[in-house]
């Protein structure tokens, strides 16, 4: 069984930094949550800006979305209210160690795991791919397919996308399987729905006008 060192250092001084952060009951509406993460974001990513570590940050950012989007355990790990907090802490640990997460990241969740706040994790997520995107000049494009997308269409659509919009385009790419096929491509407020489950609803949704 995994055990927590409760009296662990905090080298990152993320601790110091998110000292008011986390006084929110988990039941607050998403927009609180939101507001959590982006206090966590900010603070994780200035201590990796100072350290010069913000490629390795990136590098973190992206596994941990990618095992938040394949692991329902994971999920579930950080949103269950079923996990004591210790359990959860433990867990965490474990999962920093294994995906060898930098102290700055490594530190941030277990903060996060003693304060009970791990569930804001994909918006903390989220928040630190704007902040490195806009920090490295680009736009983040989220992309929803019915299959997952291999390098050369990821490829392929970052290009046509940086034509559209001027900038350096980094792909966050998700499957949703109801989507029958086709793509949901999303680049700030903008919105192109090209997904057969669109099409077919707006058959249907005309079909009942004529009836």
């Amino acid at each position: 069984m995994l055990e927590l060192n409760r009296s662990r250092p905090d080298p990152s001084g993320i601790g110091e930094k998110s000292q008011n952060i986390g006084r929110v009951d988990v039941s607050e509406p998403a927009s609180i949550s939101s507001g959590i993460a982006a206090r966590y974001a900010s603070a994780v990513f200035d201590l990796a800006k100072d350290g010069k570590a913000v490629a390795k940050l990136e590098t973190n950012v992206d596994d941990l979305a990618a095992a938040l989007d394949s692991s329902a355990d994971l999920r579930d790990l950080i949103s269950s209210p079923v996990y004591s907090r210790d359990v959860q802490a433990a867990a965490i640990d474990a999962i920093s160690k294994k995906m060898k997460l930098q102290p700055i990241m490594a530190n941030t969740l277990s903060l996060m795991a003693a304060k009970r706040r791990l569930f804001v994790l994909p918006q903390l997520v989220s928040q630190l791919c704007a902040l490195i995107a806009e920090d490295k000049g680009e736009v983040t494009a989220d992309v929803t397919s019915a299959t997952a997308l291999t390098k050369a269409q990821s490829d392929k659509l970052a290009k046509t996308l940086k034509a559209n919009v001027g900038k350096d385009v980094k792909i966050k790419a998700t499957v949703d399987e109801s989507l029958i096929g086709g793509l949901v491509v999303k680049v700030g407020s903008k919105m192109i729905d090209t997904s057969i489950r669109s099409k077919l609803n707006s058959l249907q949704n005309a079909m009942k006008e004529v009836g």
